[in-house]
């Protein structure tokens, strides 16, 4: 017998012990039955006896007790519901309701509990319970709702949390479904008092279940309330109540519904109040989905005040991990669990086990990939989606595999493996779920099944629909409760999902998930979620679920989560003891079996560990090389010479600072060996302990704890400088041309492959290959190798997939890269999407608020220009191709159009690479600067196969089209009738994202010109009929080097698109641009004016504008109108003086001690004093009164804070007679006496004139013609305004002066601070 019933009868015992202790005392237990037969089982029957023996001597025999068994029964009995069950624990309570008094023996543990009574009395309880009473007597003892008894780490979890809440404001709870997360959590809200929690889910379903447990919580506190958008009150009436001092309140609300307010960037006005609240707490639930993305964090932004504190519930928190200090995370593991589960009796003693009921689970891998090789795909272990491939006919491609795959699961044999392979099988999975890729794979698979000889015997029920997943969870859940019935014994379901009922919902009747979706990266947390769907405790006509059963058909996959999550789990609850240990008691408690034919193998801790080292590679991988596992112990042991090697190399590259991780696998990550470690941690543990159990550490534990503490630092301040090297590897491994494929990439022949120019290109300025050589010995070889093979098998397995499967792996890929440096932005495949989407339309692969891709691509049609673009005999040129994402996109929708006009049909992914190949090979065109990027773009365009691609590297790109650009044309156009045979080819489109700037050698190294205006120069003298590309917004107000760019481009009327970010991590999100970014839209056949769009914050604003109505580029709508209202004779641009207005260098001030005659020079390093003679230019304004202000902007990058408001002036002072300034600050004006220079300090201050600098202030640069805008007034006490006002006053003055609306003068003051 291979699988043993899930199902296992259950009976009730009472026994004594004959010594005085326990005179006059039963003991009432429960036990399971192995016999199967309820007619029998009578009530002592010698199968129960022999039950209940087995159970009494696992904790008795131990001690060697003697006892009498007085009395068995089952605990099965007919009732008006048909067949129920009861336990022992509802016997004790019905006693202890009628009075029966207890003795335990074990006061420290509260555990051994006897009864002072007789048999009968026992019975009469046993009757009562089966009777539906609540004690002996027919008048009731007691009716009252006791609290909730918690388990022992339910009530170390609410303790843990509420002392934490003493001294912070965050806990997570990394607890496995089942914990009780629920009541837990609302007697946390109880003991603290909460005036205001907020519960915030991403399932609206589970709102009834947080009703139910709150009555149960606080079923004797009145003065709570709940609320929600379904049950209880409103949060209006709660929080006018609440206001009153009438009531405390638990307030549920969706994630959903919250993400959708126009707050925090949705389309709806909505939920303004719940925004405006002042939460107490906010309770998280499953905390691990959708509070990470982009918007979730919004919304969490915009919840938390000063003082909340957060409760992060979940099962799988493996995203969340690192955000949390240890003593904010609370643990209970499946291990854990099992553990307090097989424990329990060595001090209970027999009494009530609370963890009895969950019962354990059984992990089966079969190895499809031997069976049916050619699906078997490197990247993903076992390629399910295309084993599962649907036609558009709604059936399997591959139908004959998918029916010998149910053949194989229920072919009739004793001896078989597979679940379904005879009758008794049959019965243990009547009820069972199936994951499946998607849903028309659910669907094709449903009525595959139902038209199968065994499995017509099942009622499928398909949940896997279209829509909103979480209204309809709600139906899929009743479906299945419907299918499966009143009497779970007399039916048979077959649940298919793909994604549905997998978190958060319990079915009862289920034993068995089978694992027929996902891939090797499929995450450890969405895969452990849906595994715990079947170990939901149940009772079904009187039997117990003690046993529950994974199937999953992709072994290495099983075994990357188990032992990812194995390792995790140990991580979070901070165990350092050895992997062995950790895993030896998973496999313990979770026993993974593998079946080969009909050989069952149970995996051993080596076979785990040795899947452990894949995980650590496949997370160096996830992580684009910023990982420590990359590195090896020589980092622990550097001495003084080789830490000055890393000092001078942190001269060149800087110490850059880490990304947020994906899940840290290791435990021991400080890279101590595991003794070190621990002896680390237990130095430190002795010198943090307080009170009576504090032991001083002695001189010598006080010079090892220093010593392995800077040990630890050196390695990570290390690690922290060869970053700047190590994310730059993945991109060239990726790209990386090999004569011979078999060859692997090393860590010592890497840098060999790579030609000098794209070296220089790809690695930090001043890291010669010289150099990388002296460092390469702090790599782990292996785990360098092993990575850099699987970023070549991720890309090779790519080759084999569907145009839509591959692209979705190969920008997979891409996410895992970062970006280096300003200089060296990847355009990110969400960027490439939005870009292209807003300018040229096509088929786009991100959802409309681009936050998440989408599975199908959806069609964005822009009329005439995406027509045109798109059309089957199009050319497009990419001029600066650095990854291929670009062209990508564009042959993508082209090949599209190539498939819906083709004569023959597209069936096979061969029809569908010879299509592809062909629009590669003839409308795409692609120029790279280097000739890694060129293998790069023909990596992401055609794999590994040996098919044409029209690159062309430029050996000096840059200089030929800043100084040759007419040769430049020329080449280019030679490159294109090369490769086509047509002379003077026109480009539908020019598309791309350029070079932003060039290093020109001047302040101290650090001095940059703008290029992207010469590569959209270029552009437009190849005179393509579209042109579109993105770059810095800083051209908006000219400046180095784009004064003439500037008026070009406001004059060139072919701009009909304009989409402008004024913080460009609204659009990359990593990267730091000083001014934003903006693309367009370039048509040579409009003229006209342009469309404009603005975003901030996700929020879209667009107004259609002539781009050269001011002589500067406004971002703002609002900001143009008032302008426009702001007329003068004369404006601050021209009186501010020039840069450095006396000639004063740094070099200049080396003294700051007055001496005689000199004069003050204030600095942004202070106060210094040179003589008359060191002050080369305007010397005649020494002895005049004069307002200078800092030249550094007070924002980073221009950018505003939170709420979305500027100060845009740091520091504005005043000199008098005698006091010049040096080059750190601006002369903004000269005036006749110190009242004058007070009022024009006044003036600058004021929220007006800092919103009129700001309007074309876009970097932190302040230079004199960005005052362009500012009037000069009168400062002299005869004028219209009166400058003894405060600035508030003065502002009222300006507002009315320049005729400005309520609307226009609040504007101003929601962007402006004061100051």
């Amino acid at each position: 017998m291979k699988f043993t019933s899930s199902l296992k009868l259950k009976l009730i015992y009472v026994f004594r012990i004959n010594d005085a202790a326990h005179k006059g005392c039963l003991k009432v237990g429960e036990a399971t039955c192995d016999n199967d037969n309820v007619f029998g089982l009578a009530p002592n029957s010698k199968a129960l006896n022999e039950s209940a023996k087995k159970r009494i001597n696992q904790y008795t025999q131990t001690a060697g007790i003697a006892y009498d068994l007085l009395y068995t029964e089952l605990t099965i009995h007919n009732s008006r519901n048909g067949l129920c069950s009861f336990n022992d624990k509802e016997v004790h309570n019905v006693l202890e309701r009628s009075g029966i008094r207890k003795k335990v023996f074990d006061t420290e543990n509260k555990a051994n509990e006897w009864f002072i009574t007789d048999l009968e009395t026992v019975k009469r309880a046993i009757a009562a319970v089966k009777e539906g009473r609540e004690s002996l007597s027919s008048a009731e003892v007691s009716h009252a709702q006791s609290p909730i008894a918690f388990r022992p780490e339910q009530r170390e979890a609410i303790e843990k949390t509420k002392k934490q809440f003493k001294k912070g404001n965050q806990m997570l709870w990394n607890a496995k479904m089942r914990f009780g997360k629920t009541l837990s959590a609302l007697q946390v809200v109880k003991d603290m008092d909460f005036g205001r929690t907020l519960i915030l889910t991403h399932r609206p379903v589970v709102d009834s279940g947080w009703f139910e447990d709150f009555g149960k919580i606080f079923y004797d506190s009145p003065a709570f309330a709940y609320g929600s958008k379904n049950n209880g009150d409103s949060h209006a009436s709660l929080e006018t109540r609440a206001k009153r001092g009438q009531c405390k309140y638990v307030y549920f609300a969706s994630m959903q519904d919250l993400r959708g307010s126009e707050l925090v960037g949705g389309n709806f006005d909505k939920n303004n109040e719940v925004f405006a609240t002042a939460w107490d707490c906010i309770i998280v639930d499953e905390a691990h989905e959708g509070t990470q993305t982009e918007l979730g964090k919004a919304v969490m932004l915009e919840l938390t005040k000063d003082k909340t504190k957060i409760l992060r519930l979940s099962g799988t928190p493996f995203n969340l991990l690192d955000d949390f200090k240890d003593e904010e995370i609370y643990t209970w593991d499946y291990v854990m669990e099992q553990r307090a589960k097989a424990s329990w009796d060595m001090t209970h003693f027999g009494d009530p086990n609370p963890y009895a009921s969950l019962p354990t689970m059984n992990i089966y891998t079969y190895d499809l990939g031997r069976l049916l090789h050619e699906f078997v795909d490197e990247d993903v272990a076992f390629n399910f989606r295309e084993f599962f491939r649907v036609n558009d006919n709604g059936t399997f491609v591959h139908e004959k595999d998918v029916k010998a795959f149910l053949n194989l699961l229920t072919e009739d044999d004793k001896e078989s493996c597979y679940p379904f392979a005879n009758d008794e099988y049959r019965n243990i999975f009547r009820h069972t779920l199936w994951m499946l890729p998607g849903v028309k794979e659910a669907r094709a698979m449903s009525a595959l099944l139902q038209s199968h000889p065994v499995f017509q015997h099942f009622k499928v029920v398909n949940v896997a629909g279209e829509g909103d997943e979480d209204e309809e969870s709600k139906d899929a859940l009743k479906a299945v409760e419907e299918a499966i019935g009143k009497d779970p014994d007399s039916t048979r379901t077959i649940t298919l999902s793909c994604g549905r009922l997998t978190t958060g919902v319990s079915v009862k009747a289920w034993t068995g998930v089978f694992m027929l979706s996902g891939s090797y990266n499929t995450a450890a947390s969405s895969y452990m979620q849906t595994i715990f769907r079947v170990q939901t405790p149940a009772t079904i006509n009187g039997r117990v679920k003690e046993q529950c059963y994974v199937f999953d058909f992709a072994p290495d996959r099983t075994l990357k989560v188990i032992a990812e999550t194995a390792k995790i789990s140990a991580k979070a609850g901070k165990t350092s003891g050895n992997d062995r240990k950790i895993m030896g008691e998973f496999l313990n408690f979770c026993p993974i079996i593998s079946i080969e034919g009909s050989k069952m193998k149970q995996f051993d801790v080596p076979r785990m560990l040795e899947q452990l080292k894949k995980v650590y590679v496949e997370r160096v991988v996830r992580n684009g090389f910023e990982d420590k596992s990359l590195y090896n112990d020589e980092l622990m042991k550097l001495n003084d010479l080789e830490l000055q090697e890393f000092n001078d190399l942190k001269k060149i590259i800087g110490q850059t600072k880490a990304m947020p991780k994906t899940n840290q696998v290791d435990i021991n990550n400080q890279g101590l060996t595991d003794e070190q470690y621990e002896e680390l941690e237990d130095l430190e543990k002795k010198f943090k302990k307080k009170g009576k159990d504090k032991q001083p550490l002695t001189e010598e534990e006080k010079l090892r704890l220093a010593e392995l503490k800077k040990k630890k630092e050196n390695r990570e301040a290390a690690i922290s400088i060869l970053r700047g090297i190590s994310i730059r590897m993945p991109l060239l491994i990726y790209g990386a041309e090999l004569q011979d494929e078999s060859q692997e990439i090393t860590i010592d022949n890497f840098a060999s492959l790579i030609d000098p120019q794209s070296w220089e290109e790809f690695m930090p300025k001043g890291v010669t290959k010289q150099k990388f050589n002296s460092f390469k010995r702090y790599y782990d070889p292996e785990i360098f190798c092993a990575a850099g093979k699987r970023i070549r098998a991720m890309a090779r397995a790519a080759d084999k997939l569907s145009v839509e499967e591959r692209i979705e792996r190969i920008t997979d890929i891409f996410s895992t890269f970062r970006n280096p440096d300003k200089e060296t932005v990847l355009t990110p495949w969400r960027v490439v999407n939005m870009h292209l989407g807003d300018c040229l339309g096509g088929y786009n692969f991100f959802e409309k608020d681009y936050e998440a891709t989408l599975s199908e691509p959806r069609f964005i049609d822009h009329g005439e220009v995406t027509a045109n673009v798109f059309a089957e005999d199009a050319r497009i040129l990419e001029i600066n191709s650095k990854s291929g994402l670009y062209p990508l996109y564009m042959a993508y929708s082209i090949y599209r159009t190539r498939v819906k006009n083709s004569l023959f049909s597209v069936s096979s992914i061969e029809d569908e690479q010879r299509i592809w190949d062909k629009v590669v090979t003839e409308n795409i065109f692609v120029i790279c600067k280097t000739p890694m990027a060129k293998s790069i773009t023909k990596r992401t365009l055609i794999g590994f196969r040996n098919a044409k691609v029209n690159t062309r590297y430029f050996e000096d790109l840059i200089n030929q089209i800043k100084n040759k650009p007419e040769h430049f044309i020329k080449q280019v156009e030679k490159f294109v009738s090369d490769r086509t045979g047509i002379k003077n080819m026109k480009f539908n489109a020019i598309v791309g994202n350029p070079p932003y700037q060039v290093m020109d050698g001047g302040g101290a190294g650090t001095s940059a010109v703008p290029v992207y205006n010469r590569f959209i120069g270029i552009a437009k003298k190849i005179q393509p009929q579209y042109l579109s590309m993105i770059l810095p917004a800083k051209w908006y107000t000219g400046g180095k080097g784009l004064d003439d760019f500037r008026n070009e481009m406001l004059h060139d009327k072919h701009i009909s698109y304009l989409a402008d970010f004024a913080d460009s991590r609204d659009c990359f999100p990593t990267v730091d641009i000083a001014g934003g970014i903006c693309y367009f839209l370039w048509d040579k056949l409009h003229n006209g004016p342009c469309s404009f769009v603005n975003v901030d914050k996700k929020q879209r604003s667009s107004d259609i504008r002539h781009l050269d109505a001011q002589e500067s580029f406004i971002r703002n709508s609002e900001a143009v109108a008032i302008i426009q209202k702001v007329k003068a004779e004369r404006f601050f641009s021209s009186i501010v003086y020039s840069r450095n207005p006396f000639s004063i260098t740094n070099a200049d001030l080396t003294t700051s001690s007055v001496f005689n005659g000199s004069v003050s020079v204030f600095s942004s390093k202070g106060v210094f004093y040179v003589s008359p003679n060191t002050i080369k230019s305007n010397r005649e304004l020494i002895g005049r009164w004069k307002v200078i202000v800092s030249k550094t902007a007070a924002e980073h990058a221009g950018q505003a804070d939170k709420e979305g408001r500027k100060r845009v002036l740091s520091r504005i002072t005043i000199l008098a007679p005698n006091e010049v300034c040096s080059e750190s600050y601006l002369l903004v004006s000269i005036c006749q006496n110190k009242a004058e220079a007070q009022n024009v300090v006044s003036y600058l201050k004021t929220r007006f004139v800092r919103f009129l600098l700001s309007t074309i202030l876009l970097t932190q640069n302040i230079a004199k013609d960005k005052f362009a805008y500012i009037p000069v007034l009168e400062f002299s006490d005869n004028t219209d305004i009166d400058w003894n006002r405060t600035i508030s006053e003065l502002d009222i003055q300006l507002y009315a002066k320049y005729h400005l609306t309520k609307e226009e003068s609040a504007f101003i003051e929601s962007v402006i601070k004061p100051m």
